[in-house]
């Protein structure tokens, strides 16, 4: 495999782990009885694969020289920022955390899929 194709698969589990714990973080808000175990280490798995896509990227322009599409680039660093500023507005906003990872799940996917419509390469 390829660092353009783990690049382009991986983007896959970004849009899925991002979905994914968004929508749990809705429901757990929305829904006494969806349990809330485990979500807050899914939470940091669903961010770190963010970085990690972006590390790729980077590593794809840098050491195989590819060319990006300038938007592409663009929707991967805004959701990397994305995660920052969800993080850093947990406190203010503490009595919703819960729906601020829930939407901020959904909005991270939703650039993700951006991301993907934009690249320059077409996805496995």
């Amino acid at each position: 495999m390829t660092l353009r194709d783990l690049h382009a698969h991986f983007a896959w589990v970004v849009v899925v782990s991002n979905a994914l714990v968004g929508a749990w973080a809705l429901a757990v808000h929305y829904l006494d009885q969806v349990p809330r175990r485990g979500l807050w280490p899914a939470t940091i798995v669903a961010e770190v694969t963010i970085a990690v896509q972006v590390a790729l990227g980077v590593a794809l322009v840098s050491l195989d020289g590819r060319e990006v599409a300038q938007m592409h680039a663009f929707y991967g660093f805004v959701a990397l920022a994305s995660v920052g500023i969800i993080y850093s507005y947990r406190q203010q906003i503490a009595e919703h955390k819960l729906l601020l990872y829930g939407l901020g799940g959904l909005f991270l996917m939703g650039l993700a899929i951006r991301a993907m419509t934009l690249s320059p390469f077409p996805t496995p």
